[in-house]
């Protein structure tokens, strides 16, 4: 009789185990759905368009000019680690529809602008730390707000870099 309870409760955690199991890659399908869903509303609500880790890689690789912006804190973030080149102007996490300088470290639309540059053609790659963090949906909606047209927004940010194993940069 003990062999035939111990029997039936290994059954029944196995059988638990497996569909704990089941469901853990099913929530996380759901989980990946709403994140591809998010990001999707937010480039086409921002008007710009998405990078991947690769191909921001090829561009530095190849030398070409494009103007990246790391939408992070500069103290807590950029100056730890930021991808090559990139250049620091902080921009919040919630959604940013009317500029607000408290927000961008007292820093105004004007001095977004001179970051920017006079290029309104020029690439600029705009990213935060990883895919649902909204930093670089602000920077990259405000460039496009403001009248650039070569905007990108890359979702991965400094975690997927990292993750790639490219090299960072720190200030000292």
């Amino acid at each position: 009789m003990k062999k035939i309870v111990l029997t039936a409760v290994m059954v029944m955690f196995a059988a638990s185990s497996a569909m704990a199991f089941g469901t853990s890659k099913f929530k996380d399908e759901v989980e990946k759905e709403i994140g591809a869903v998010k990001l999707t509303r937010e480039v086409a609500r921002g008007g710009y368009d998405v990078i991947t880790t690769a191909e921001l890689s090829e561009l530095i690789k190849v030398g070409e000019d494009v103007l990246i912006i790391d939408t992070m804190p500069y103290g807590a973030s950029y100056k730890k680690a930021h991808v090559p080149q990139a250049e620091q102007f902080l921009f919040p996490i919630p959604d940013m529809v009317e500029w607000d300088s408290k927000e961008t470290d007292g820093k105004s639309q004007e001095e977004y602008r001179k970051l920017l540059g006079p290029d309104k053609d020029k690439k600029i790659i705009v990213y935060c730390g990883f895919v649902k963090c909204t930093r670089s949906h602000n920077g990259a909606f405000w460039a496009k707000k403001i009248g650039y047209n070569n905007v990108f927004r890359y979702p991965g940010g400094i975690y997927a870099w990292k993750g790639a194993g490219n090299e960072v940069e720190a200030v000292e």
